[in-house]
């Protein structure tokens, strides 16, 4: 008889529970990345709602407003202050997501997770499909396009509270720094894949550059439906509690820490009953606010700088500017080992924010001097920026979301998260809206701000590791 092959061997040793925790990891992966992929088209776009007809042979989509002086602008972008008029865009969609993540988390918790993260994905690829129309059918008004924006933020706050409650609840602390940083390199995919997809289109429909994206997601949130499990969690984690606590975690030997501080005492009432703001949830969600107004400020405005600075088309901007989503990957990887390792996020959180404002003063000015250099920029610039941001917002949620304060509300994560989450998006809603504004004077200024941003986080995360009294409070966040 022949013997059984290896592979077979190895999917047949992994139990029903194991299979559910692969499931959910994977399947939020692309969830939350079809999320990301569906923000990135306008900073692709954004160098092609403004240019000038010289600076691309006097060539531009045969739909486009041309008027005199060489200026092919997509009207209403087409004036002086168009700077002002794309970073307000910007701010819309960043602003109504931020006050939206605070009502989220909390509405989130009460609602089925699959149906409500369903809702949302489907609307939101609705509302980017509907800013994509606005080329098709030849759309000028600036408030059709703040309105899509308003909207699409308010109905993407669906997504990060309920993937991080669906993730934070199937794995424990064992080694949560490196199982969420592969896992929140979701951001950066998306990112990538966004910025790809857009830029195929924008030079000859940059309404596909939304449109395509937009039916991504849909199709996503189709899936969601399909397979995404929540319920079935609930029941085994019952199970786990009248086994003592024996369940181990997919990728750690290791038992989940979370579960034997609720062993015997699991409540899914409404987090209102039972939350306590937890040690640390200030401090790191300033530190997040800071963190992610540098993190957004590079996601809308560095195509822009790009074109700008290296003189490339929107195509090849485009595609140049996923290499800091790349560095971002390894940092966020690097970020959660390093943090297991030591068992200190802040100390790891603040390293990397003390490194990366030299590294982003250094980008403006070796980002002048040729392609090569700038490519080494945007690589080392994307690990540092993006690593802590992406520690604070999985592993810090995470295990701030299942403290033993909660006395084993399972659900609360889905608040915590959205108050972290909340105060970061603060951040990320005023950092595109300063380099907006800032641009106009030099693109130095924006950097400056940068810069000042990562040494603000860095004071804050320095206030947590003294705050906080020995041994260390070994704490992880997620985020989106």
């Amino acid at each position: 008889m022949a013997p059984v092959p290896p592979g077979v061997r190895l999917l047949a040793s992994f139990n029903k529970d194991q299979w559910y925790r692969a499931l959910t990891f994977f399947l939020t992966f692309l969830l939350y990345t079809s999320f990301h992929l569906s923000r990135k088209p306008i900073s692709i776009v954004k160098s092609e709602l403004h240019k000038n007809c010289s600076a691309s042979g006097g060539q531009g989509p045969s739909s486009l407003l041309l008027r005199p002086g060489m200026d092919c602008s997509w009207k209403p972008f087409d004036k002086k202050n168009y700077k002002e008029l794309l970073g307000t865009m910007d701010y819309s969609f960043l602003c109504a997501y931020a006050v939206g993540m605070y009502l989220s988390g909390i509405i989130g918790e009460r609602l089925p997770i699959r149906l409500y993260l369903t809702v949302g994905m489907l609307s939101s690829g609705f509302f980017t499909c509907l800013f994509g129309m606005g080329y098709i059918y030849n759309i000028h008004s600036l408030s059709f396009y703040i309105f899509v924006q308003v909207a699409n933020g308010l109905v993407q706050t669906t997504g990060w509270p309920s993937v991080v409650t669906c993730i934070g609840n199937w794995f424990g602390k064992g080694r949560r720094g490196l199982i969420m940083g592969l896992w929140n390199s979701h951001t950066s995919v998306g990112n990538i894949l966004g910025s790809l997809i857009a830029a195929y289109w924008v030079s000859s429909n940059w309404g596909l550059s939304f449109i395509i994206p937009g039916l991504i997601i849909m199709a996503m949130g189709v899936v969601c439906f399909l397979f995404l499990i929540e319920r079935e969690f609930l029941l085994l984690l019952l199970l786990i509690q009248r086994r003592n606590c024996t369940s181990r975690t997919l990728f750690s030997a290791e038992p989940s820490d979370e579960m034997s501080e609720r062993c015997g005492s699991v409540r899914f009432s409404s987090s209102a009953e039972t939350f306590r703001f937890c040690e640390g949830v200030v401090e790191f969600s300033l530190c997040l606010l800071f963190a992610k107004l540098v993190s957004y400020t590079f996601l809308f405005w560095l195509p822009l700088y790009i074109t700008k600075a290296a003189h490339l088309d929107a195509k090849r901007a485009g595609d140049l500017s996923t290499l800091f989503d790349v560095g971002g990957i390894v940092g966020g990887v690097l970020a959660g080992v390093i943090s297991d390792k030591l068992g200190k996020r802040a100390t790891t959180c603040a390293v990397m924010l003390l490194l990366a404002a030299p590294t982003l003063y250094g980008f403006s000015m070796i980002s002048q001097f040729g392609l090569g250099p700038t490519i080494g920029m945007l690589l080392v610039s994307g690990a540092l920026v993006n690593g802590p941001y992406a520690l604070i917002t999985t592993a810090v949620s995470a295990d701030l979301g299942t403290h033993k304060s909660l006395k084993g509300n399972a659900r609360a994560l889905s608040t915590v998260t959205a108050i972290i989450d909340g105060t970061g998006s603060v951040g990320a809603a005023l950092g595109p809206l300063l380099a907006g504004l800032l641009s106009s004077y030099g693109w130095d200024k924006v950097f400056y701000m940068l810069m000042a941003a990562d040494f603000f986080a860095l004071l804050v995360s320095e206030t947590e590791q003294l705050r906080a009294p020995p041994p260390p409070l070994d704490l992880m966040i997620i985020t989106d």
